[in-house]
């Protein structure tokens, strides 16, 4: 050691260090003493720092014990809330699946009590379908025999033989429906009817009227017949040959007088007015005094007017074709045998029993 050094553990003043002497080194012992103590001041600070340590872990621990306790706590007080609700609830549901059992016991004695009413209407829809169906037959028969009846009426009183065919096929559609198969023996005979009706070749009446319509409307344009003075004998006076362009002396029976061969205009009337008469003929289907007013029709045509103009050719042509017209055909000889058959029909089963009499439903009371 050098003489500034000093012991350790002496504090040495400036002055004094300057002043004092040298002493001699310090022994052995004191130094190790003075390790010693060194060592032993860093254990005790390592024995301080590992019981801070320990302190404050078991402090830490201690505190997550208490919250971990305060966790479970309250878990503990949620699980006994759940068992309360989870109690009440499936109390709760015992009570309905009482009342449902109850509920159910009321339904299946309703039901059965409901099947038992079911099959009473059933029966009883059965019942009314066998009636229903017995007087859908009887009305469609009674619409099929009207029909027949007016066809057949039709015929006879305005020889119609259109409308009575619509009348025919009218009646046949009706026993179409008709459920009973012992009725579709009368169709058969609707249909030869029918094609009775059919063959007659009656006149197309609208038609016919469009014609003799057109003949009306045409008579204005006919022309008047070309007249020639009359030959005098040589030795007639000029008055004579004047007034006899005036005034024309006939001896017979003429079917017209002289007016109405020399007035055009009422010629043309008489023509329309015959005309008129064939229409009120076909109209009434009356044969002959349609013919009959074609006829003087004709004859008007023929004296009146000029038989060599265009005009009255074509009215001549039409009249004739007009004239092989068959306004009122003779009824077939089968007619009405169908009508005949479908009352026979209906007589024989008005005498048979119902077919549901035997099959009719037991009284309530009777029932099992």
């Amino acid at each position: 050691m050098s003489e500034d050094e000093t012991s350790p553990g002496v504090i040495v003043p400036p002055t004094a260090a300057a002043a004092a002497p040298p002493r001699p080194a310090a022994p052995p012992a004191a130094r190790s003493r003075a390790w010693l103590g060194l060592l032993l001041g860093a254990v005790a600070l390592a024995a301080a720092w590992l019981f801070w340590q320990t302190w404050n872990g078991a402090r830490d621990a201690q505190r997550a014990a208490q919250d971990e306790r305060a966790q479970l706590g309250a878990r503990v007080e949620a699980l006994g809330r759940s068992a309360e609700q989870a109690r009440r609830d499936g109390d709760g549901l015992r009570a309905r699946l009482d009342d449902a059992a109850k509920v159910n016991e009321s339904l299946r004695a309703q039901l059965l009590s409901l099947g038992e009413r079911a099959r009473l209407v059933e029966d009883a829809v059965a019942n009314l379908a066998d009636r229903r169906l017995s007087g859908h037959d009887a009305l469609l028969l009674n619409e099929a025999e009207m029909l027949l009846a007016l066809g057949a009426e039709r015929l006879a009183l305005f020889h119609d033989s259109n409308a009575a065919i619509d009348a025919y096929r009218l009646a046949d559609v009706a026993l179409s429906a008709v459920d009973d198969a012992a009725f579709s023996t009368v169709r058969q005979s609707i249909s030869a009817e029918t094609e009775a009706l059919s063959a007659l070749h009656a006149a197309d009446t609208p038609a016919a009227l469009g014609q003799l319509q057109a003949l009306r409307t045409a008579a204005a344009q006919l022309p008047a017949p070309t007249r020639e003075l009359p030959e005098g004998n040589a030795g007639e006076s000029r008055w004579a040959r004047l007034l006899g362009q005036f005034i024309r002396v006939r001896h017979g029976d003429d079917v017209t007088t002289a007016a109405q061969r020399h007035d055009i205009v009422l010629a043309r009337q008489l023509f329309v007015l015959d005309l008129r008469d064939a229409q009120a003929a076909l109209l009434a289907r009356d044969g002959a005094q349609f013919h009959a007013a074609l006829d003087d029709a004709r004859a008007v045509l023929g004296a009146d007017f000029d038989a060599a103009s265009a005009a009255t050719t074509a009215a001549h042509a039409n009249l004739a074709a007009l004239a092989k017209l068959v306004v009122a055909p003779p009824a077939p000889a089968n007619l009405g045998a169908a009508l005949r058959e479908l009352r026979n029909l209906r007589a024989t089963h008005m005498l048979q029993p119902p077919a549901n009499a035997a099959a009719a439903p037991k009284p309530a009371e009777e029932r099992p």
